[in-house]
């Protein structure tokens, strides 16, 4: 009997959020499943350990990004994000993925330094969730996910920040731990 696909949500200011979506797609991986994990502001100009990962397991990873919203102009941002969300809305489509990963997708929808909702609309990515093959699993994650998108969840886990090096201890990020 065919199972009707999941919306997994994680969130919250805590580190993890990522990690548990690659252990969602390393479960669906041993099991078979075919898995495609899309980042939405990871760019493809750096690598990343999950993205060496996952690709050596086969899985498509696409890094549709461009880094942190401080690091480029806010027109640069939009045009990515305008690119990602025509990319992800076709893959939102695709019958044959039984798990899609939109990391970060939760960020993205979150900008506030400038207008999105043109190139990023939360009304047609709501719409895209909801009308997405009947069995596909969706996984979202980053920080500060929208009411909406919590209420569309079947499973939403907040990822406290309890203790972090970065903050305690002024450590920067570290190969094979962040990145």
């Amino acid at each position: 009997m065919a199972q009707e696909g999941m919306l997994l949500v994680y969130t919250g200011d805590g580190k993890g959020k990522t990690t548990a979506s690659l252990g969602v797609a390393l479960r669906a991986i041993g099991r078979g499943m075919k898995v495609k994990y899309f980042q939405f502001i990871k760019s493809p100009e750096r690598t990343y350990g999950e993205q060496l990962a996952l690709r050596k397991l086969g899985v498509e990873t696409v890094q549709l990004g461009i880094g942190f919203t401080w690091t480029k102009t806010p027109e640069e941002h939009r045009e990515a994000l305008a690119i990602a969300w025509q990319t992800v809305k076709e893959e939102l489509k695709d019958e044959t993925t039984d798990v899609l990963v939109l990391d970060e997708l939760n960020n993205a929808l979150a900008i506030t330094r400038f207008p999105i909702d043109d190139v990023l609309p939360l009304s047609e990515v709501l719409e895209a969730i909801e009308n997405r093959p009947k069995r596909m699993h969706l996984v979202i994650t980053g920080r500060s996910a929208h009411p909406a998108i919590l209420d569309l969840a079947d499973l939403v886990s907040t990822i406290d920040a309890t203790k972090h090096y970065y903050a305690e201890q002024d450590v920067k990020a570290m190969k094979g731990l962040e990145f």
